[in-house]
């Protein structure tokens, strides 16, 4: 069943923040005393319109606290400027991180908001120089800007992708070697990672390739992969709770069905490492 009406049918979040952060967090607030599990990611990790994320489907089956550290369209500077949350998720016994796309953090040829990642600040001199015919005031989201320039240039916009997967690459050693080890990278997306990804039509986690996957195997205990079964996939977005100004983004969320299967792959393993750790 799905459930969705507008304003009172709206999931609560029970939004927290955590010991000075800005930023405001899936709730209901974690006491973090003993030793627990911390999440970090985009939309899928804090469960949009998902009552039970599989963070706290991993909770239920470990009996271990489950911290979820997620937030919708993060992008890697989210963490990156949040010292206070990557001090509290490295105090964690064991990290999952999802793969996030790579358009959403600050790079070279623009900058993007420090918490809500999706959205566009400026561009740089490089971006302003490589497109002297676009005004840029006319944006206010990262997808948005790039899906302009790409159908403005291909082979300009070849140049932006070809940074942005540096920077995520750099970024990404950046943010595991202050997690300091026992992290999972979990890639939760409707399909496996692409040999090769450098066009807006590609699925998220945008420009994230397995290339890309395989540069930080060595820097994480375990890479694994929850692609959503046939099953969780003509399920839609029966389970979800929605208003109706969110029905086309709810359209677009991975499902419950899905999130279970996360859990059901992320719980036996996560068991293991802390019996081991």
């Amino acid at each position: 069943m799905s459930y969705h009406n507008a304003g009172h049918g709206a999931l609560e979040y029970y939004p927290c923040r955590y010991e000075g952060s800005r930023m405001l967090f899936r709730g209901p607030r974690r006491q973090m005393q003993d030793r627990y599990l911390a999440f970090l990611g985009a939309t899928e990790t804090y469960g949009r319109f998902v009552e039970t994320p599989f963070s706290a489907q991993i909770e239920r089956r470990l009996g271990v606290e489950c911290v979820n550290f997620g937030a919708v369209n993060a992008g890697l500077d989210l963490y990156l400027n949040e010292p206070v949350i990557l001090t509290l998720a490295e105090r964690a016994s064991l990290k999952v991180v999802q793969v996030m796309g790579a358009q959403n953090m600050s790079n070279r040829y623009y900058a993007v908001h420090p918490r809500r990642n999706d959205r566009f600040l400026r561009a740089g001199e490089r971006l302003e120089t490589l497109y002297p015919e676009v005004d840029f005031t006319e944006f206010h989201f990262n997808r948005h800007l790039l899906t302009h320039l790409e159908e403005l240039s291909p082979d300009r916009f070849a140049a932006i992708v070809e940074e942005l997967k540096y920077a995520w690459v750099a970024r990404m050693k950046q943010m595991l070697t202050q997690l300091r080890g026992g992290v999972v990278l979990l890639w939760f997306a409707r399909d496996r990672p692409p040999q090769r990804s450098t066009q807006m039509s590609a699925a998220d986690p945008l420009f994230v390739d397995r290339e890309m996957i395989e540069m930080l195997r060595t820097r994480v205990a375990h890479v694994v992969e929850v692609i959503p079964s046939e099953v969780a996939r003509v399920e839609g977005t029966q389970g979800l709770i929605f208003a109706d100004h969110d029905t086309c983004a709810a359209h677009e969320s991975l499902g419950l069905r899905a999130q279970s299967e996360v859990a059901e792959t992320l719980a036996p393993l996560l068991a293991e490492m802390l019996v081991n750790r």
